[in-house]
């Protein structure tokens, strides 16, 4: 009901290939519409993947999306995960050279 009042099952006009499988439908006005129970599945394997890590300062939560930014600041400060908000610079988990290198797990 949740996703439902926050708009989360819309989308955008375009949809891609990969991501047909997660449409439920398409509106009249173009706009696709999510399978949110889909997205609850995926959002709970997700949780559970995460709460296995014994180190929660291990989970890096990356996103580069000014609408999402304050959501993983949150996430991160509630959960101890690593954020990384704002532009994901290339090289940050390979480049040990690099002085935003992170050591991945």
């Amino acid at each position: 009901v949740k996703f439902l009042l926050s708009g989360t099952h819309l989308g955008s006009n375009n949809v891609d290939f990969q991501m047909q499988s997660y449409i439920y439908k398409k509106k009249p006005d173009g706009a696709y519409i999510f399978n949110l129970r889909k997205t609850w599945e995926k959002l709970v394997m997700a949780a559970r993947v995460i709460v296995a890590i014994e180190n929660p300062a291990d989970v890096c939560v990356i996103s580069a999306r000014p609408y999402s930014q304050r959501g993983i600041l949150k996430f991160a400060a509630h959960t101890g995960a690593n954020p990384v908000a704002g532009r994901f610079t290339p090289g940050t988990f390979t480049n040990q050279i690099q002085a935003a290198f992170r050591e991945p797990r």
